[in-house]
């Protein structure tokens, strides 16, 4: 899913969801109560102002009182036992006021007691019974598909609540329904998108650290917190860990436009990254208990590791795709000459790696194409937002007609570019995404005729639908498979430069032929097999006259005559003959399980070959040795070459 332009509208939405005091709001729901104790003294220092309606005790009257006094040793000390790490006991504890049953929740706050007294409800026993269920149930759950739908179906089991939605965030921080069930009658929210104002960036962060939120009623006015004479101000009393925190105005207008009169959020994490959320909404007041919220938490944290474990299967299972892909690239790119041809033409391309309208490869100066590509100078285009002092360097787009109009224009019906550098002189791999029209169907008309002023939430979130252009397919992971690539192709192509300096390290740069480091390895092994039974010949070839050609003609044609010999001693041998240039105009040619008569043979035709070659007139005086058990390869190449100066006297002139 590509990233939208937000609006102005949008960003001023974002803005002012980050000035609001959601953690501080200094004031809880009315559906319980919220005491504030110096945790030195134990005294209240604050108190929500409907402690009349709970607890018949005016907040005032709480003020400055030891909560002993008001509430007894037993609920005081079973409070110290929930706040010391080595008891067993747990929030909440239940405490009964003026007949009112309560769970008993409380946490720590620097230099505070945050203690809240939330009205019971039933469904405790229901706690533990149905999330054991759902544990099982979801535990089948094959692909997160299907871990989404089942998710809102056990959780609207469990819960009631009239509709279940599962969000799931995309990486611009909007937001998508991806399952949803829903009461008979309901509008349906499934595949509808909501902009990133509906849960902002602050009220995420807080949805890490407090991971389930119970909003028991959009209608209701918060009780605000008084505090006694000399206590800080309860706005700055942080309630971020607070079960009865009030909710934020804004959102419980965004509520009432939904038709929500209560709602039960659970966060959804991966990696320590809020990834989506599952929302209860009820149109009626609906509340649950602590005890099956919490049961509910550990419900959501199994199903966001879940979740990781599956995309991460996805994941490695996809990485090992295209390290395949990669390594048969690299194996084409090894089994060729021809970097263009192994990329571009062959079974597999880099289109196979990156799914592309086309690619483009610069490489030693040339420039090769796949697929469907811009019209017009590629090398100009990518220069114009990939170069700089030092070359090619990577980038990527898939929305030019956004970021980078002017570019756009240079390849029309194009939105999407990705580009990395490979190789050290200006080389690169393109590829090239067409414009795509993509229709979103949103949470709501996100035009400002949908809302009373540019910060009210949407008055309607029928599905509206918007039409995005200017992007293309986004390229996700493919940035870094484009850099992985470019590892595997340099190294790749290091090696082959690295085996060819091995190669030219190993053979005679004029003729192509073996040299002498190789040969006389070669004869080292063929004596050893010699001194198990093989016949070994060598012969020794030293061209006649030769250094008239030189000194007459020049170099340029001696080093001609040279390859014309080379040539000739090549046609004249046999394939298991072994070949080698020594040095000026001296060749030998080593010839296994080879007798005396058979060698002698070889260097006749050698002899006819070199002779009819035209251009010069040559010939050659041919030496031979037969190996011995006592030589060394330097003793037989000794023996070789004299026995070709023997030849070579008995055939000059008298």
């Amino acid at each position: 899913m590509a990233e939208y332009p937000l609006s102005p509208g949008e960003l001023l939405r974002l803005a002012e969801c980050v000035r609001e005091p959601i953690r501080f709001p200094g004031a809880v729901q009315q559906h319980g109560v919220v005491l504030v104790l110096d945790s030195t003294t134990l005294r209240i220092t604050h108190a929500s102002d409907n402690a009349k309606h709970h607890f018949g005790i005016e907040a005032e009257a709480l003020l400055d009182v030891p909560v002993v006094d008001v509430f007894g040793d037993e609920l005081a000390r079973r409070l110290a036992d929930v706040l010391d790490p080595e008891s067993l006991t747990a929030n909440p504890v239940q405490h009964s006021v003026d007949g009112h049953h309560f769970d008993v929740i409380v946490h720590r706050e620097p230099g505070s007691l945050i203690v809240e007294f939330e009205s019971l409800t039933d469904d405790d026993q229901l706690a533990i019974t149905v999330t054991r269920a759902a544990f099982r149930r979801l535990a089948e759950a094959q692909t997160v598909a299907e871990l989404w739908r089942e998710t809102a179906v056990e959780l609207q089991r469990i819960t009631g609540f009239d509709r279940v939605m599962v969000y799931h965030f995309h990486p611009d921080s909007h937001g998508e329904v991806v399952a949803e069930v829903a009461a008979e009658g309901m509008e349906r929210y499934l595949g509808l998108h909501y902009p990133a104002s509906d849960i902002p960036e602050q009220a995420r962060q807080l949805y890490l650290t407090k991971r389930s939120r119970l909003i028991a009623s959009s209608v209701s006015e918060p009780a605000a917190l008084v505090g006694s004479a000399g206590a800080i101000s309860p706005e700055l009393l942080d309630l971020s860990a607070a079960e009865l925190r009030a909710v934020s105005p804004h959102h419980r207008e965004f509520m009432r436009n939904m038709g929500q009169h209560s709602t039960l959020s659970l966060s959804i994490i991966r990696g320590g990254e809020l990834v989506g959320m599952i929302t209860c909404a009820h149109r009626t007041e609906r509340r649950l208990s602590f005890n099956l919220r919490d049961g509910l938490e550990i419900l959501a944290n199994q199903i966001s590791l879940q979740l990781y474990a599956m995309t991460e299967i996805e994941r490695l299972a996809r990485r090992n795709t295209l390290r395949d892909i990669r390594g048969v690239l690299v194996g084409q790119v090894d089994g060729s000459a021809d970097l263009h041809s192994a990329l571009l033409r062959q079974h597999v391309t880099i289109l196979d790696l990156i799914p592309a309208d086309g690619g483009a490869l610069v490489f030693d100066d040339r420039l090769e194409t796949i697929g469907d590509v811009p019209a017009g100078d590629l090398r100009a285009l990518v220069a114009s937002v990939a170069q700089d002092g030092r070359g090619v360097r990577r980038y990527s787009s898939e929305s030019l007609p956004l970021g980078e109009p002017a570019v756009a224009e240079l390849m029309p019906g194009f939105a999407g570019i990705l580009i990395e550098p490979i190789g050290a002189d200006g080389g690169f791999i393109a590829w090239f995404r067409r414009e795509i029209t993509q229709t979103v169907n949103w949470l709501g008309d996100l035009t400002p005729a949908n809302r009373a002023t540019p910060l009210s939430p949407r008055n309607s979130f029928s599905s509206w639908s918007q039409d995005v252009t200017g992007t293309a397919a986004p390229w996700d992971d493919s940035s870094r498979q484009a850099v992985e690539l470019a590892r595997d192709l340099n190294s790749a192509l290091l090696g082959m430069v690295q085996a060819q300096l091995a190669e030219m390290a190993l053979r005679d740069p004029l003729t192509g032929l073996p040299n002498r480091r190789v040969i006389m390895d070669r004869i080292e092994h063929a004596i050893e097999r010699h001194r198990r039974g093989a016949a070994v010949a060598l012969l020794f070839l030293d061209l006649d006259r030769f250094k008239l050609i030189n000194d007459t003609l020049g170099h340029a044609a001696g080093d001609a005559a040279l390859i014309s010999v080379a040539a000739a001693i090549e046609s004249a041998t046999r394939k298991e003959d072994s070949i080698a240039r020594l040095g000026g105009d001296e060749f030998v040619v080593l010839c296994e399980d080879t007798t005396a008569d058979e060698a002698r043979a070889v260097a006749q035709r050698i002899r006819e070959a070199i002779e009819a070659t035209t251009d010069h007139r040559l010939s050659a005086s041919i030496g031979i040795a037969m190996a011995d058990r006592d030589y060394d390869a330097s003793h037989f190449l000794t023996e070789a070459d004299a026995a070709m100066y023997r030849t070579k006297q008995a055939r000059a002139p008298q």
